[in-house]
C-alpha cells in the first residue's frame, strides 16, 4: 500500500471549477482509494492505494473527476517520499533562512528535461527567484506570490506542460498528513 498526495489544478479559484471537498473525497473513494483526506479547498488529497503505476492512477482520478464533476482537471500525483525530498531539498531553506511564508513550489506534470536558462528569463527587474528541481520548481517570492510573474501560466507556457503551485505551509501540511497515514495515526491540523 502506497501513500499518495494529489493536487488538482485550478479548483475553487476565483469562483471557477467549483468542487466540494466532501464530494471530491467520495469520488476518490469510488475508485477504491483508501484513507482519503483533503486539505483546504483547493483540491489537495492524501490517500492510499495498492496501485504503483502513478500515470495510470492519475489518469483514473482525472477520468473520475470528469465523470462526476464534468471538469477536465489535471491531477498532479506524488508519493509521500517525493514530498520528503522536496522539503529536505528546498534551496531557499538549505544554507539560507528565507521566510517560509514567501516560499512556494510549482509542481509540473512531467519530469523536467534539460532547460535552456534563457528560455525562462523574465523581462524587467525581478526580486523573485526560482530553482528547477526534478518535477517541481522552487519559488522564493519576497513580495508575495500575488505579485510574482512566476505563475503557473508562466511555467506552463515556457515548459509546455501543466503546472500547479502550492505554498510552503500547504506542502508541509500535506507531507504531515501523508506521514500520519503511513504510520496509521490521525492527522491533527
Amino acid at each position: 500500500m502506497k501513500t499518495y498526495i494529489s493536487m488538482l489544478r485550478g479548483i475553487n479559484v476565483s469562483g471557477q471549477k467549483q468542487m466540494r471537498m466532501e464530494a471530491l473525497r467520495q469520488a476518490y473513494e469510488k475508485l477504491n482509494l483508501r484513507h482519503v483526506r483533503s486539505y483546504v479547498q483547493s483540491g489537495n488529497v492524501v490517500f492510499e492505494s495498492e496501485e504503483s503505476d502513478m500515470e495510470l492512477l492519475a489518469g483514473r482520478i482525472e477520468a473520475q473527476i470528469e465523470q462526476v464533476f464534468g471538469l477536465g482537471v489535471p491531477v498532479f500525483l506524488r508519493e509521500a517520499h517525493d514530498f520528503q525530498r522536496i522539503i529536505a531539498g528546498n534551496p531557499f531553506l538549505v544554507g539560507r533562512s528565507e521566510d517560509p511564508g514567501k516560499l512556494h513550489v510549482t509542481f509540473l506534470y512531467r519530469l523536467v528535461a534539460e532547460i535552456d536558462p534563457d528560455r525562462l528569463r523574465i523581462s524587467g527587474e525581478q526580486a523573485d527567484e526560482f530553482v528547477i528541481g526534478q518535477q517541481e520548481v522552487y519559488l522564493f517570492c519576497p513580495n508575495g506570490y500575488g505579485k510574482t510573474k512566476l505563475t503557473n501560466t508562466f511555467f506552463e507556457n515556457k515548459l509546455k506542460q501543466p503546472a500547479t503551485t502550492r505554498n510552503w505551509r500547504t506542502i508541509t501540511a500535506l507531507y504531515e498528513m501523508a506521514k500520519a497515514s503511513e504510520s496509521g495515526e490521525a492527522w491533527q491540523n
